[in-house]
Parts: structure tokens; sequence; C-alpha cells
């Protein structure tokens, strides 16, 4: 667990009394549809209910981890605590169950909800994204690949693929969480032995859960393994976004900035500085969502019917994948919407190659005009291997002074290809195509 990075909404899921108030509902689903059919005498539903509606589930958790300390058994111990409270009606809580049924059903409640809590957070970073995109729609700045100047792009365009990446994160999120949320009431080997499937199919459909289509004593973990893989790639997402932000920040770079409060403080020894602290520690946490990823991974091959070698990884990375994925979304939030932006230093950086970057315009013109692909592609090299050498040159002048480029492109179309807004003239067509998926 991370507590200080705990938003409460989130965290509150995770505590020992809110696992204990999840596993009372579903023991109380299933007391429910067996007194709905008769198997449970209406009174002692009555009398388990009136206990239920005044436990204090702090108090409940309190005792039920001390009997744990001589029972070694979570689900007995919880048991014993609410039987101490309930009296002998209680005898028919847990009826034909198994301890899995309980857990696995209830992690299912509680794994759909702090997911749904991340897809809201999700849907607050594309609104951040997006406000940003139109601000930024048509601030040209520097395509890079390699690291090294591409071609011109705008900084909304950076920024829609950004939100391009995460929609698709919430399509993965919304079929993950419909993947997790299933329950099983089957019984200790998954055969319903002891309450039927017609049972188990009306309690867990009070619970808002699906039936496991066939279970062991435990919710098969592939689907639990989809959503933590589903929380690794999130992350990622969110760490390729820090990643832009961190080399935009560079001094070099400089085209884009982490918001820096008064009175913060970049080095205890170095007072000018300013670090993209925020993107790192994103970049860091994704780090921890792929290995919870893979234990998540490691926990679909258990022995036989079960073994218990999935619950101790589960019992930690259940709160703290969830948990952390909603700070790093907010975090993300919060960064976007204060980033400083310098279009200033991007048209600085977009020029400083003198016009290399708009190469491949002319060597599609050449091609146009009849010309070899490869011969105008070694007209087009050599000048811009000039621009590169000598200081002070630029592509146009280097161009318009070669007598066979001279020869293919009059100056209107030379100078033509080294227009600005023609090469970025579909981008409002790009991004509209973007801010408009579902």
């Amino acid at each position: 667990m991370i507590p200080r990075y705990t938003p409460e909404d989130i965290g509150a899921l995770w505590t020992d009394a809110a696992r204990f108030q999840r596993w009372l509902k579903v023991e109380l689903v299933v007391l429910d549809v067996l007194a709905d059919r008769g198997e449970v005498p209406r009174a002692d539903q009555a009398a388990v209910h009136a206990v239920a509606a005044r436990c204090d589930f702090q108090a409940l958790a309190a005792r039920a981890l001390e009997i744990e300390k001589t029972t070694h058994h979570d689900v007995i111990a919880f048991l014993s605590a609410f039987e101490e409270l309930a009296g002998p009606p209680a005898r028919h809580v847990h009826f034909g169950l198994t301890s899995s049924d309980v857990v696995d059903t209830a992690l299912a409640l509680t794994l759909v909800e702090a997911a749904e809590l991340v897809f809201a957070e999700l849907g607050g970073l594309k609104r951040a994204l997006r406000g940003r995109i139109e601000e930024h729609r048509h601030t040209p700045m520097m395509g890079r690949t390699h690291g090294i100047h591409a071609e011109p792009i705008s900084f909304g365009l950076v920024l829609a693929g950004h939100y391009a990446e995460a929609t698709r994160n919430e399509r993965r999120l919304r079929q993950a969480i419909e993947t997790i949320g299933v329950g099983k009431l089957s019984g200790a080997v998954g055969t319903s032995a002891h309450l039927s499937p017609e049972i188990e199919a009306e309690a867990l459909a009070k619970l808002g859960l699906k039936t496991e289509s066939l279970a062991t004593q435990v919710v098969p973990r592939d689907r639990h393994a989809e959503l933590f893989s589903t929380l690794a790639i999130l992350g990622a997402s969110i760490e390729r976004l820090a990643l832009e932000i961190r080399h935009l920040q560079r001094t070099e770079v400089y085209e884009a900035e982490e918001p820096f409060a008064k009175g913060q403080k970049g080095s205890s020894a170095m007072p000018h500085k300013r670090n993209p602290i925020l993107s790192e520690n994103l970049t860091g946490l994704a780090r921890l969502l792929r290995a919870w990823a893979g234990a998540a991974l490691e926990d679909v091959a258990l022995w036989h019917e079960r073994d218990i070698s999935h619950s101790s990884v589960e019992r930690v990375i259940g709160p703290d994948a969830t948990i952390t994925a909603v700070f790093m979304l907010r975090r993300m939030k919060r960064l976007i919407e204060g980033l400083n932006v310098y279009p200033a230093n991007m048209r600085a950086n977009l020029e400083k190659m003198r016009g290399l970057v708009f190469s491949q315009g002319v060597l599609l013109e050449l091609a146009k005009k009849g010309l070899p692909r490869q011969q105008a592609y070694v007209l087009v090299q050599r000048n811009a291997m000039r621009v590169w050498s000598e200081p002070g040159v630029g592509l146009l002048e280097a161009l318009s002074a070669d007598p066979e480029i001279a020869a293919q492109l009059s100056p209107a179309e030379l100078a033509a290809c080294f227009d600005l807004d023609r090469q970025l003239r579909h981008a409002d067509v790009l991004i509209d195509r973007v801010l408009s998926e579902p």
C-alpha cells in the first residue's frame, strides 16, 4: 500500500471494515434467496438483517481480526465474530457456501467499483487534454523521430494522439469491468452440490454480478489478469505522455514545462532548478502497474480446483494497483491543466534546421514532375547535407542555387514546398476525427 497517495474515495474500498461489509452483503443476499424459497424461517432472516443493519463494521473487523489470531482463517473469524452478534439465527448464514464463494464474489464487487472510479478519472484526464488540444490546434512545433527533427506538426496534434490513446483505454477498461463483474456461489469445487445453480444465479443478480459459467473453488484468475493488464496499459499510456513532457521541458528544447508553484524548490543545491518531477514520478509509478500485472498473470495457474498462492498477491495488488491508477490519472490531469506551453520556443526550434524539415515536400514535387524518385532523393539530399555542414545556409537557398532543381521547379513551386500552413492543412480534420471517437 502507498497510503500517502491514497485518495479517500478509493482507499476506503480496501479497508478491513469495507471488506467485511461486502462479505456480509454476499452472505445476506444468499440468505434472502433461501428465505424466499422457504428454506430459512422469515423470523431468523429478519433477526439476522436487524443485526446487520446496526452493525459497527469497524468493531466487527477488530473482533474478527482478533479471532483470526487463533483460527488462522479469515472467513471463519468473520463468521464467528458475526455469530457472536447475531446468536442462533446466524446458523443460516454461509449455508452451502465455501469461503471463496464469499471472498471472490465480494472481491468482484470491490474491483468493479474501484475500476469504475478509475474510469471516471480517465474521463477527467480526457477533458483536460481536450481543452489543451483546442487551445493549441494550430500551434506549430517540430515533430521528431528518433529524437531528431522530422517534419512540422502542431501541439494540438501531439496531444490528440494521447487523447486517442485515452479513448482506447476507456474501451479496454469498460471491457475489463465487464470481464471482472462475475461471482460464484457454487461451493468447494464449483459443482453446486449444496446450493443449486438457480439459487446462485438469483443471488448474484441481486448483487449486480453475472454468474461464472464454470468455476472451480474460485473465479478463474484470467479475469483478474485482464483487469490488471488493462491498468498496466493505462499506466504505460500515462508514462508515454509524461515522457513527452519530460523531453519538451529539457533546457535544450524548452517548449513546454510543468507548472512550478510559488515557493516551490527544485534543488537543495541549485536555486535555479525547475525539474519535471511530476512526470518523472508518473514514469516510476507506471513501472509498478506493469509489475502488478505480471503478478496477476502469475495467479492464473493454480493447482487443480485452487490453491491459495493468489490470495496474498491480490491483497497487495488489488488496492495498490487501483489506488495508484487513480492517483496517476489525477496527477496527470492537473499537470496537463497547468502545463506551461511556449509557442515562441516551438517556432524557434522548428526554424532551427533552416528549412531541412521541408525536404520531403521538395522530393515529392520533383517526383510529380517526372523525375525518378531515387534521382530526386539524391538531388534533395545533397543540398540537405550542405545545410548540415554550412552554417547560415538554408535549404531553400541551397535548392534555389542548384541548376538541376531549378530545371524542374520554378521559384514559386519551390517556395510552396516550404509553406507551413500547407504542411498542417489537415490538422483540423485529424483532430476532429480523434475528438469524435466514441
